[in-house]
């Protein structure tokens, strides 16, 4: 999701690459190597794989695939978060394009979305569609941008997948990256932990220990843009499928 960032992968000095990494990062935000974001998003990428077979094929025959599953969101949250906060990405506009392709990839989806889940709530890319858009208004810096940024938090968490402790959670992180402090550190750890309400676990936690994890590495991993876009509606159209095959 970091555009213009991620380039095929060469050998570099880890200390050149980070050098790097902050240079393309605003002063005072808390960096992350594109390779170690990378990594965080296939992990989610695997994590979702195994929960959602789990859920929909196993009858959640296996709690350790749930619990594991729990950290999908915040992982996929934090990447999306990482590349809002870059250098530049609201000169250049990258928060609606990112809006464009998730409302795209969410449309995308829910045939497959609503056989297994139903109507209500909208599926995952539509939490990380209105988080963007709420980052973006909050980015406008202005009483109306606020107020309206508001409002989607308030209205649009009652209908999007895992509702306000998501957006909570994707707030607080990008407010986090933005400007580190013990104060932002807390609100990011506390909106992860209120997903416990929708989960019924704090399994969610540990992706932030992993989120630590991969920031004191560079993991070098080149970037795959569309991966997690177009994965995300064709795996659940298959396991769709399979259902429907299973009961014919």
């Amino acid at each position: 999701m970091r555009e213009g960032f991620n380039k095929p992968h060469r050998h570099v000095p880890k200390a050149q690459m980070l050098d790097r990494v902050k240079a393309q990062t605003p002063e005072g935000t808390w960096p992350i190597s594109n390779g170690s974001l990378e990594a965080l998003k296939w992990v989610g990428l695997l994590l979702m794989t195994g929960d959602h077979v789990n859920k929909y094929l196993l009858a959640e025959a296996s709690q350790t695939l749930y619990a594991l599953g729990r950290m999908v969101m915040p992982l996929f949250g934090f990447v999306l978060m990482a590349n809002l906060a870059c250098a530049g990405a609201l000169e250049s506009g990258m928060h609606l394009r990112v809006v464009k392709r998730l409302a795209v990839f969410a449309l995308l989806a829910t045939p497959a979305f609503v056989r297994l889940v139903g109507w209500w709530p909208l599926n995952i890319l539509a939490t990380l569609l209105l988080a963007t858009l709420i980052v973006w208004l909050l980015e406008r810096d202005s009483w109306i941008a606020r107020c309206s940024a508001l409002v989607a938090f308030i209205v649009g968490g009652a209908v999007v997948e895992f509702w306000w402790p998501a957006l909570l959670y994707c707030i607080g992180s990008w407010a986090f990256i933005r400007r580190p402090s013990g104060l932002r550190m807390l609100w990011w750890a506390l909106a992860t932990g209120s997903l416990a309400a929708v989960n019924g676990n704090f399994a969610a936690m540990a992706a932030l220990l992993l989120i630590w994890g991969a920031r004191q590495v560079e993991i070098p991993l080149p970037r795959s843009r569309w991966v997690f876009y177009a994965f995300y509606p064709l795996h659940l159209s298959l396991i769709a499928l399979v259902l429907i095959a299973g009961k014919n």
